[in-house]
């Protein structure tokens, strides 16, 4: 048994079904969690933008209050932090006698660099890693993860026919004795929390409770799980698809809970194609989270997975004043117009507007997928490291698809999702 324990919450802004943190609850007599912004989320990266916009950071604040709220009653204060993640960690073990530290597995390449590095800063201590973002975890795998299949359909016929959905953790976090944490005054966040965003009232709203009731509500009050498979390439509206992206991008829900209400859903209501649809996304998620674990910092680069430019159309550079009219929504075609109004005013984009835009990005402007990526990653409420890359990668012909350079035409994309042109009109 351990006296101090310190949990480290990245996207995993839960307490149910955290198996870190439930983990180091029931190891240790007290403790204290954190949560960090880097300097590095609010500085322009190489392609000219921050890595973190406002709307994503308003459901961010929105879910660390509702996190926040659920951790007092167990005594387990949540400290917000800015900083240099590495420093933050170490200066808190070291000011807290802290015996032992917990987390959630995270794809990302920073993440596991500073997991890393905090092993080897403090090789007698202990830590705990869970795997409850994940449907499977790393052992359950049919395949070691440096034998990952590159391309979805192998990946998803393996862990389909060879594993089971790890369930939601039965342990839950227990209550603690209160432990006041010391933690430098300066690193505290001040402007970098409460930024003022514009979302879309009342409904994308961060936080557990928030994710467990748009389930709830996409599930069982409007039925929408039934028919999910009809109207997931819709454009608009709040209805046509779950919307879970960016209660699982943060981890306000795990992957396995959502799964737990899918297959009740199947057993009592109904099974059909629409559900295993969902199903059959979220394992889509899963391969990327996979993929990203797998190829670390080859999820960045230009030339992708397979590292030929062969596979790239030579084209694809960077010119910053078509750049600018594709994200401004001033492009010759009016879907990518619409759909770049839609995500600038709101921080959504769907999904068939998030291919269409690429494929025009890629094909029809001939640019740099990287700066796509980093634009979508700025604006979009649910930005996922993997998913992101993993999609702009694949559209991109560098990615896992087996099949290259995908390309859509968008005249005809807009004649079969927007005939009457009303989500057009509605943006432009």
């Amino acid at each position: 048994m351990h006296k101090t324990g310190l949990h480290w919450f990245r996207t995993d802004l839960r307490v149910n079904d955290n198996e870190a943190l439930a983990r180091l609850s029931h190891e240790c007599e007290q403790v204290v969690a954190v949560f960090i912004l880097t300097p590095d989320l609010f500085a322009p990266s190489e392609f000219g933008l921050s890595r973190l916009g406002k709307k994503r950071q308003a459901f961010i604040n929105e879910a660390l209050d509702d996190l926040k709220k659920t951790l007092l009653p167990l005594n387990i204060e949540l400290q917000l932090v800015y900083g240099s993640s590495v420093e933050i960690i170490s200066s808190m073990i070291e000011e807290n006698d802290i015996d032992a530290i917990s987390y959630e597995h995270h794809c990302g390449v920073f993440e596991q660099d500073n997991i890393s590095s905090l092993k080897a800063m403090f090789p007698n201590k202990t830590f705990y890693t869970g795997y409850s973002n994940y449907l499977y975890s790393i052992e359950n795998l049919p395949f070691e993860v440096s034998n990952l299949p590159d391309t979805f359909s192998p990946f998803r016929k393996a862990v389909e026919k060879y594993t089971s959905i790890n369930s939601p953790s039965t342990l839950t976090v227990k209550q603690c004795e209160t432990f006041l944490c010391k933690v430098k005054s300066e690193v505290k966040m001040s402007n970098y929390y409460q930024l003022e965003a514009d979302i879309e009232p009342a409904k994308y709203s961060g936080g557990e409770n928030e994710a467990h009731r748009r389930i709830n509500d996409y599930f069982y009050k409007t039925n929408g799980i039934a028919s999910y498979k009809e109207t997931r390439n819709g454009l608009d509206g709040w209805n046509f698809s779950s919307r879970l992206s960016a209660y699982l991008s943060l981890g306000c829900i795990s992957p396995r809970q959502v799964c737990q209400y899918l297959y009740s859903y199947e057993k009592n209501v109904v099974k059909n194609e629409s559900t295993y649809w969902l199903f059959f996304e979220l394992l889509w998620r899963e391969f990327f989270q996979w993929q990203m674990t797998k190829h670390e910092a080859l999820m960045f680069v230009k030339w992708g997975l397979r590292e030929s430019k062969l596979n790239i159309p030579s084209v694809c550079h960077h010119n910053s004043a078509l750049f600018d009219k594709w994200c401004k929504g001033e492009t010759d075609f009016k879907i990518v117009n619409a759909c770049m109004k839609q995500l600038n005013a709101t921080g959504f984009m769907s999904n068939r507007g998030r291919q269409l835009v690429a494929s025009c990005f890629i094909n029809e402007l001939g640019l740099d997928w990287r700066y796509g990526a980093a634009y979508f990653e700025h604006h979009l409420i649910d930005f996922d490291v993997a998913s992101n890359y993993g999609n702009w990668q694949y559209l991109a012909g560098v990615g896992s698809d087996p099949r290259g350079l995908r390309q859509f035409n968008l005249a005809k994309q807009t004649q079969i999702y927007d005939p009457e042109e009303s989500f057009i009109n509605k943006w432009l």
